[in-house]
């Protein structure tokens, strides 16, 4: 299920882009508040799929909470501006990642930049897991290539030896390479 979070400083707006979500996404779980401080609490303790600033809010314009949103988490920031900034706004923050939409909200306008923030997030989430992956693949390699210099080491295998060594280890204990490894390290690493 999706989550979003609106930030607003009037009960008005916020209930107004909270029903405009729900009519365009349906099932999804809203968080809303009326401060940017409280804003980025919930960010930084939630995981969101996008947040809409409604700007000007009580206690700041609105843009830097949209610039930590992109910043700091991998939630689409859309960002609610009057119509008179719109264009300086989009010009000066579009470039951040920020979408802008202007104020009054035209349904029309308000659904195209939450399908294309909703896109946006989908391909940022799969291509920070694929970035997970690599780093604890290059973590895997890195502990594995320290098990070989250990047993070189330690009982005078060259690296061949050791490399196949824990490869046959793996095979004849039906474990990963990885936990070979780690049992090597804690053997000779005392």
């Amino acid at each position: 299920m999706l989550r979003a979070l609106v930030v607003s400083s009037t009960e008005k707006g916020c209930s107004s882009l909270c029903s405009l979500i729900k009519e365009h996404e349906g099932s999804v779980d809203i968080l809303h508040c009326y401060s940017a401080a409280e804003a980025r609490r919930i960010i930084l303790d939630s995981e969101l799929d996008f947040v809409v600033v409604n700007a000007p809010l009580a206690d700041e314009s609105g843009e830097d909470l949209a610039i930590m949103v992109t910043e700091q988490s991998l939630a689409t920031s859309i960002l609610v501006v009057r119509v008179e900034y719109f264009e300086q706004t989009q010009a000066l923050y579009s470039n951040q990642g920020i979408l802008v939409v202007s104020k009054p909200v035209i349904r029309q306008m308000f659904f195209q930049a939450l399908s294309l923030g909703l896109s946006l997030r989908r391909r940022l989430g799969a291509m920070h897991n694929e970035n997970e992956k690599l780093h604890r693949r290059i973590e895997e390699i890195k502990l594995i290539d320290r098990a070989k210099w250990t047993l070189i080491e330690n009982l005078g295998m060259d690296e061949g030896q050791a490399h196949r060594h824990i490869e046959k280890q793996a095979m004849d204990l039906r474990k990963s390479r990885y936990d070979i490894a780690v049992s090597i390290l804690k053997t000779y690493q005392r």
